[in-house]
């Protein structure tokens, strides 16, 4: 088992499509999944497909709303316990916050068919989220140090940057689960509960706080074919759950 701390690097896709050309099941849940629901999917798919029993599969879902704590979150970083409920999780990472307008995305992905790199998998996840936001001609990267996707923003003269996607994956028997969440419409003051994957200094944004009034679908056809140009073709199918 491979646990992966989110580093920052440039972007190098060379090796993240299948050389079969073969597609990948994406599936998009209608109604909110509960988190432990979830898990146990992943986990089942995940343990599939390094048996060579099931295909590669994006999911796509809303939760109800939970914070979830990584293996590198701590204690204190938990602003207002008993408010949201709190799942531990096998990913890396620290704190974050799921909930309705916020679209996660699961992968599970073999990365024996992608190259078996993990620094390069992370920066093709950062490269679909930068790809799927460019969409909406909002200008995002990551940063050197800290995790995620963020956005520079200018208001009265000052320039903050504000974060619009969590990355988090796990990886086992070179099989990723877990993933990324972006935010089109979250309800933005739940991440006052917690401090956001342990940064401190930096705030949270969204799709439709930075102006773009962008819908779940709309998202969803950004992250799509976002994803085809970093990572290959996919294909409808059903959510596990």
């Amino acid at each position: 088992m491979i646990r992966v701390h989110i580093p920052q690097m440039e972007t190098g896709l060379d090796i993240l499509q299948r050389d079969d050309g073969r597609p990948v099941g994406w599936a998009v849940s209608a109604s909110p999944v509960p988190y432990p629901d979830a898990v146990a999917a992943m986990e089942a798919r995940a343990a599939a497909i390094a048996e060579g029993a099931a295909d590669e599969l994006i999911w796509l879902l809303e939760h109800p709303p939970l914070y979830t704590a990584g293996v590198s979150a701590r204690p204190e970083d938990l602003l207002a316990p008993g408010a949201i409920p709190v799942f531990q999780t096998g990913r890396g990472g620290q704190f974050t916050y799921h909930g309705p307008g916020q679209r996660v995305a699961y992968l599970m992905l073999d990365l024996n068919q992608r190259g078996r790199d993990i620094r390069r998998f992370v920066r093709g996840l950062e490269a679909w989220i930068v790809e799927a936001l460019d969409a909406f001609n909002i200008e995002a990267g990551p940063r050197e140090g800290r995790v995620g996707v963020w956005v520079e923003r200018r208001e009265g003269g000052f320039a903050r940057e504000d974060k619009i996607a969590a990355i988090g994956v796990k990886i086992r028997r070179w099989v990723s689960f877990h993933g990324i969440s972006l935010n089109v419409e979250p309800d933005l003051s739940h991440f006052d509960g917690i401090v956001p994957c342990g940064i401190r200094e930096h705030g949270v944004t969204s799709l439709v706080d930075l102006g773009r009034p962008v819908t779940m679908d709309e998202a969803d056809a950004a992250l799509r074919s976002a994803f085809e140009t970093v990572f290959g073709p996919v294909v409808p199918t059903e959510p596990p759950v």
